[in-house]
């Protein structure tokens, strides 16, 4: 050939190429053949690959996620009975355990230290080890809190047993939304939110009428050297739900989006059949998805949180491990975001919990004034014998008064009526919650959480002027149900806008904000209370709208894909 070669023919005369010329061109041909096809292959495999949306959208809506809610209403009532608890034995337990307004106040708030105290610790666990392994020791190590809790004798014993379970209420808590959130379709996600909300609203509910039933009684037993009272067994029943949870969650899955994220696709891609399985009814191999989208990436290189990936994963780690996990949060581009969502929890969750925490103290000194007052049938003496006003600086001076006593006489006049608001306030908020279910779908969280919060910052303004029993109870309903429901959006608002990697993190981190938020406000409004009647309301009223404020710029699209 020499150095006129195949280069120096005419590209139209290709009888005049050699015949081993033309025998290795044929090679090279069927050679970029074969790869053309390989790459094509490969391009076909990557794309028939699904994501996890449509996954989930294949696997339906059916048995499965009925027994998922189910299973979630126990869960859900073990977390508001955590909480809310101390605030319905106060008025009972007041001569046994010889509380002060500050040890109501810390009994209130030191669930809420335990929860800040071990917030980071859940946070990191849950993304690296998983949502259902969480949840089921979690409510195990609950129920015995609770118990422990039960059979305290003094008020010291009672406040380490509710730091405990505060500690370890505040896993669970966060990955049950999170758990909830990555097994439904975007399609059913906002409303699923909503459901937990009438989910705490049905345990709420349920309070009042346990203390209704068993706080009025004036049991005393003694055994093996412990002396226990209706409070007690009180607080004995509401371990129930925490048990329960334990027992039921080893029969549902691990969150396929967690799996997905973690590399563990075979692991995901058997929970997307089991679910499927369950909602029609057929074998799992009927499935329609057969490859699931590698969601892991390469060694080195960096997810959308900008957090550095390895292709395996480890055990529990190291502090540092746990710290490399919130980096992301505390840079650009989630810093703003994530302070932005801090100091909204910690608005809302001062007011909300703040209000709702101290009413069934403030119900029962009602119920007790008017009894001791004498109030009259006629509508006009009631409501002048019945200002908030009046009932607050009643109640402060008859605690002070208990524990002054130097005859160790001491009574508290608890009857079925004194729970009677606080079932009424429950009540409305259970009613709320299934509208805003069927709202939030048309209007979605973020104007349902400006407007909730606008209106509960109104009505504990408006509490002040309240001059009667009645008109007290319907101003706390709207209260608290609007404090709730908005509280519950900006939780599903930092699940919609983080990504897999950072969501229990920045919810774990958020309520930890938050429960800041409890803790201040539990402890501050005792004090309030003996500085006189408008600071108090003033102090919810004002963080409340400044919460609306907040909300009303966060950057919160409807049916976000989940990242």
């Amino acid at each position: 050939m020499g150095a006129n070669g195949v280069n120096q023919l005419d590209e139209n005369s290709p009888k005049q190429l050699p015949l081993t010329t033309a025998g290795k061109l044929d090679k090279i041909v069927e050679h970029d053949a074969a790869a053309a096809a390989a790459a094509a292959a490969t391009t076909t495999a990557r794309d028939q690959a699904t994501d996890f949306e449509s996954a989930i959208d294949a696997a339906g809506f059916g048995l499965f996620n009925v027994l998922l809610l189910l299973v979630a209403v126990p869960a859900a009532m073990a977390s508001v009975y955590e909480t809310s608890t101390m605030s319905y034995i106060l008025p009972s337990a007041e001569c046994d355990l010889k509380l002060s307004l500050l040890d109501k106040g810390i009994l209130n708030a030191i669930t809420y230290a335990g929860m800040i105290s071990s917030a980071i610790f859940w946070g990191y666990i849950a993304d690296t080890q998983g949502r259902r392994k969480l949840l089921i020791y979690g409510y195990l190590a609950d129920t015995i809190c609770v118990l422990g809790g039960a059979l305290s004798q003094n008020v010291v014993q009672l406040m380490v047993f509710k730091y405990l379970g505060g500690m370890i209420m505040s896993g669970p808590f966060a990955v049950l939304m999170t758990y909830l959130t990555e097994l439904h379709g975007r399609q059913y996600r906002q409303r699923v939110m909503m459901s937990i909300g009438i989910m705490f609203s049905m345990a709420t509910l349920s309070l009042p009428g346990l203390a209704m039933g068993i706080l009025p009684q004036t049991w005393h037993i003694r055994i093996w050297g412990l002396s226990l009272h209706s409070w007690q067994l009180f607080v004995a029943i509401t371990a129930v739900p925490s048990l329960l949870s334990c027992l039921l969650f080893p029969f549902l899955p691990e969150s396929p989006k967690f799996l997905m994220s973690k590399g563990r696709n075979a692991e995901a891609m058997e929970a997307f059949r089991f679910m499927y399985a369950l909602n029609t009814r057929q074998s799992r191999d009927a499935y329609p998805i057969k490859q699931l989208a590698n969601e892991l990436p390469e060694r080195g290189t960096k997810d959308v949180a900008g957090v550095e990936q390895l292709a395996e994963t480890k055990p529990i780690g190291s502090l540092r491990a746990g710290l490399r996990q919130m980096r992301p949060l505390f840079t650009k581009p989630y810093l703003g975001l994530s302070l932005w969502v801090y100091l909204l929890n910690f608005c809302v969750l001062l007011g909300q919990n703040t209000m709702r925490l101290w009413l069934p103290q403030l119900f029962a000194s009602i119920n007790e004034y008017e009894q001791l007052m004498g109030s009259v049938v006629d509508e006009a003496n009631a409501n002048a014998s019945t200002s908030i006003c009046d009932i607050i600086e009643y109640s402060v001076n008859r605690t002070e008064t208990q524990l002054q006593s130097t005859l160790g006489e001491c009574k508290v006049n608890i009857s079925a009526s004194s729970y009677t608001n606080n079932f009424i306030v429950a009540a409305a908020g259970l009613v709320a919650y299934m509208l805003a279910g069927v709202l939030v779908n048309l209007v979605g969280f973020k104007r349902i959480m400006t407007m909730g919060l606008f209106t509960a910052g109104s009505c504990a303004m408006g509490m002040y002027w309240s001059n009667s029993s009645i008109s007290t109870v319907a101003l706390a309903s709207i209260f608290v149900t609007m404090g709730s429901i908005s509280s519950t959006s900006v939780i599903s608002a930092s699940l919609n806008i983080f990504p897999t990697a950072l969501r229990t993190m920045i919810v774990s981190l958020g309520m930890m904000v938050g429960r800041m938020g409890s803790l201040v406000g539990n402890v501050v409004f005792p004090a309030l209370m003996g500085l006189g009647c408008v600071p108090p309301f003033l102090m919810v009223s004002f963080f409340m709208f400044f919460a609306c404020l907040l909300a009303s710029f966060l950057p919160l699209k409807n049916k976000a894909v989940l990242k």
